[in-house]
């Protein structure tokens, strides 16, 4: 079977992108909340996975683990259907720049994707892994009970609201180049297995290179902050046996959402989007409309 052009998948981010902004709000409520869930329940599935194998005997193995199970959620965003504010920094921007939807239409559908993921995520983070206690599940690790899942989360959270501004900016820049990327080539694919093969290669990648992800942060984060402060968690603490919650409110929104969702626009519209419409321009003049 022939592959398309590259050019002609920068086309079909122009289209994607004008597709967005053609939904009615019942839809992009939907397709947003749907999109926001996706990824928090894959972000759910890694802290599980991860979580699995301590570090102290099993070295990176669980980092790798993290990875490599982390791509559900986007894989659900492409195959299933959904609407995820990162990719739609590449698909606004490839509308916007061959002239199939305005400015301001373009950042109203990004601003409306973004609150709509956020909602999405934090449903998953309260109610299937807080509510549900499953993130407060325990193993037995020599002769001692753990709660490696509540642990990770929370030590998760406290990393990521320690980055500095412009570490967490250039790591968003460099997440939302891959995420881009992925479903980029994914729209090469025309079966379902190929769309998952482009999709997870450079999606297990940011998260192993420890880029940042605006979406996954609003599932890991408040999720961290709701562990590190339940009285379950707190006894455990008070045991010696886990460093406290470090993280807060005020760093997640101002030192780590802030940055981590300005730098995956750049990666996004800048990266992707930018620089093949700088490559292909000459393929699309003529074709706009």
């Amino acid at each position: 079977m022939a592959s398309k052009k590259s050019f002609e998948l920068f086309e079909e981010t122009a289209l994607g992108g004008r597709a967005k902004c053609a939904s009615g709000p019942l839809t992009a409520m939907g397709l947003t909340f749907l999109a926001g869930a996706y990824i928090a329940l894959g972000g759910f599935l890694a802290v599980r996975a991860g979580a699995f194998f301590p570090s102290d005997l099993w070295g990176n193995a669980g980092k790798l683990a993290f990875a490599s199970v982390f791509p559900l959620g986007l894989m659900l965003v492409v195959v299933c259907g959904a609407d995820l504010f990162t990719g739609n920094c590449m698909l606004l921007a490839s509308a916007c720049s061959c002239r199939r939807i305005s400015l301001v239409q373009g950042v109203r559908c990004g601003a409306v994707s973004w609150c709509g993921n956020f909602v999405g995520a934090l449903f998953v983070a309260w109610f299937m892994a807080y509510a549900t206690g499953l993130i407060f599940d325990t193993a037995v690790v020599g002769q001692a009970k753990t709660m490696p899942y509540a642990e990770s989360v929370v030590n998760l959270a406290n990393a990521k609201c320690h980055l500095g501004f412009a570490e967490a900016f250039w790591r968003g820049v460099g997440c939302n180049w891959l995420v881009c990327l992925a479903v980029y080539a994914a729209l090469a694919a025309e079966d379902v297995m190929g769309k998952i093969v482009a999709l997870w290669f450079p999606t297990m990648a940011f998260v192993a290179l420890g880029m940042e992800h605006c979406i996954a942060n609003m599932f890991f984060i408040p999720l961290g902050i709701w562990t590190g402060t339940d009285e379950r968690y707190l006894a455990y603490v008070g045991s010696g046996k886990s460093p406290a919650l470090t993280a807060s409110w005020d760093a997640f929104f101002a030192g780590n959402l802030l940055p981590v969702t300005l730098g995956n626009i750049v990666g996004g519209a800048v990266l992707v989007s930018g620089v093949y419409l700088m490559a292909y321009r000459k393929n699309l003049s003529g074709r706009k409309g």
